[in-house]
């Protein structure tokens, strides 16, 4: 009888370390085909572009194609729902942002958590959010842009990247703090938009200033103000919103990846390493920097880190967007 039962717990043991044996197995021999990095929006965009840039680096580290697929539609949600739903095996990725996994979770209905659904595998980037227009817009400054919508309400066209997404929220904001009126013009991605603001279709937008960067650069777009404390490194001539009469108006537009949830962390860990060698790439850093992003330190590379700044965004935005009563359509 005792060999009977200490037969049968060794039989449950060894059941209850399949899995785990199965997950090492699995992450000792991963990558073993081509990983798909799911990019939420439409090709061309800042999304697009740093998925892009970052694939090409990851591909050489980790000795697998790094492909990237435009997954567009509600806000994000399109391409993220596929993800939520991939098998947590590393195979499937994506990048997202400040909008996909903190503003979207207060505005949208959605058939995921963005919290609770994915693993935070990196920080990639970050640029603060500006206010920036057409480049024949007479006003010369913010606070003649302000006594403009003042004075002709409704008048003006605000495009917005959707409808309840980060643009669109930090437009409504906007509007709610200088007690502005305007029109909200949505669009299903950054590219369309831009075309759109540089053909002077619209007149302003606030979005990430990494989107529009090359435009004022080039002056072919006007910038008015950043929402940072300090002036954006990339733009040093631009003033902060506190600077041009509307303190305490502060927005970062970050980058990060994520996986699907249960994803082995051992996988984690080999995708984070890959990513830090990337971002610690001369080549790479120049490509951001040239998109107007800036790379985080290797201290706020590590998923820990971007799961720390995802939890603290959603308790500073998500109050916001509720007591704004700004939803998704």
């Amino acid at each position: 009888m005792m060999l009977l039962r200490r037969r049968f717990l060794e039989l449950v043991a060894g059941a209850v370390a399949l899995p785990t044996a199965f997950c090492l197995a699995r992450a000792e021999t991963y990558p073993s085909r081509p990983i798909t990095m799911v990019v939420p929006f439409p090709a061309g965009g800042p999304s697009d572009t740093l998925a892009r840039i970052l694939a090409e680096r990851m591909t050489g580290s980790l000795g697998q194609s790094v492909i990237v697929e435009d997954v567009n539609g509600a806000s994000g949600s399109v391409g993220l729902g596929r993800v939520a739903r991939a098998a947590p095996d590393g195979y499937t990725l994506s990048i997202g942002h400040w909008g996909t996994h903190v503003v979207i979770g207060a505005t949208m209905n959605l058939s995921f958590d963005v919290l609770n659904d994915f693993e935070p595998v990196a920080l990639l980037a970050d640029t603060p959010i500006w206010l920036v227009a057409r480049k024949d817009l007479p006003q010369k400054d913010l606070k003649e842009l302000i006594l403009w919508l003042k004075q002709n309400p409704d008048k003006a066209l605000a495009g917005a990247v959707g409808v309840g997404g980060p643009s669109d929220l930090n437009e409504t904001y906007f509007a709610n703090v200088t007690d502005t009126k305007f029109r909200l013009v949505p669009y299903l991605g950054g590219a369309p938009l831009n075309q759109d603001l540089l053909a002077g279709r619209i007149d302003f937008t606030l979005g990430m200033a990494a989107s529009t960067y090359p435009f004022v650069r080039s002056g072919q777009l006007k910038a008015y103000a950043v929402m940072a404390k300090s002036r954006w490194w990339a733009a040093p001539e631009v003033p902060t919103m506190d600077e041009a009469g509307v303190p305490g108006l502060y927005a970062s537009f970050w980058h990060g990846l994520w996986a699907p949830k249960r994803t082995p962390q051992a996988i984690i860990a080999r995708l984070n390493s890959a990513i830090r060698s990337a971002l610690a790439d001369a080549t790479v850093q120049k490509r951001y920097v040239d998109q107007g992003q800036a790379i985080p330190p290797p201290e706020q590379q590590t998923p820990e880190a971007l799961g720390r700044l995802q939890k603290a965004e959603i308790e500073k935005w998500w109050p916001i967007i509720k007591a704004a009563g700004i939803k998704a359509g």
